[in-house]
């Protein structure tokens, strides 16, 4: 698969590096580059880009502010020289966060891994058996038969999964895992929990119950919750 990417940055040091790596990597292809993500305003909505790499700390508008305004089909790699940026970049379901100084190694893991994320939307959903989230600074891979349930936090997402003593702990947000998983197979049904139907065993007063947990089901899913149900009984 080969996608299409940009860059933008005010150092021209940083600039020429990323696009020396994005030249070296042979599935990407370079639509621009912008010193300004002002500059780089006016002429991306012109291009159809798949990959975004894109510095935080500008002047004018900074990247954070830049990525909400760019097309939800763009995926946003953050660089930036700054930690404390990590979790923002998250926030607006950044794909991955690069800091400065940033080696190819992992440009290229960072490249990788948006090109699992076009593979898995180009595939059908129903057909997913498995899903890669990052934890603890790893891709670890989740068979989606295996999954009971997903509980959002403020910055994370617990998966929890049959027959495993811990939950993966993913910093991504519940509406990035939704968009991962078939729907065919899971269900939200509260704004911290996703479920997978066909595990669900036990319903107590209105709530799932898995083991020891109970999962409210909140007002806005009880419609589709009980149509769910409907036809199961």
């Amino acid at each position: 698969m080969n996608l299409t990417c940009a860059i933008i940055d005010d150092e021209p040091l940083a600039l020429d590096l990323l696009e020396s790596y994005v030249n070296k990597t042979p599935f990407l292809q370079l639509a621009g580059k912008y010193s300004s993500a002002v500059t780089a305003m006016k002429e991306l909505p012109e291009q159809q880009v798949d990959l975004l790499f894109l510095d935080i700390q500008m002047p004018e508008l900074n990247g954070l502010e830049f990525s909400k305004m760019v097309p939800p089909h763009t995926r946003i790699v953050f660089t930036t020289a700054f930690e404390q940026y990590a979790i923002d970049g998250y926030k607006v379901n950044a794909l991955d966060y690069l800091l400065k100084p940033i080696s190819y190694v992992d440009f290229l893991q960072a490249a990788n891994k948006a090109v699992q994320w076009f593979e898995l939307l180009q595939q059908p959903r129903d057909e997913l058996q498995s899903i890669f989230v990052k934890s603890d600074y790893k891709l670890v891979q989740i068979e989606l038969s295996k999954i009971l349930y997903v509980e959002g936090l403020k910055d994370y997402i617990k998966i929890y999964e049959e027959d495993m003593p811990k939950p993966v702990l993913s910093l991504m947000s519940m509406k990035a895992m939704e968009e991962l998983l078939p729907a065919s197979r899971f269900m939200r049904v509260h704004r911290s929990y996703i479920v997978q139907k066909e595990k669900i065993r036990i319903i107590d007063r209105g709530r799932i119950v898995f083991g020891k947990t109970y999962i409210p089901v909140s007002d806005s899913y009880k419609q589709a919750f009980q149509e769910f149900l409907n036809q199961r009984s």
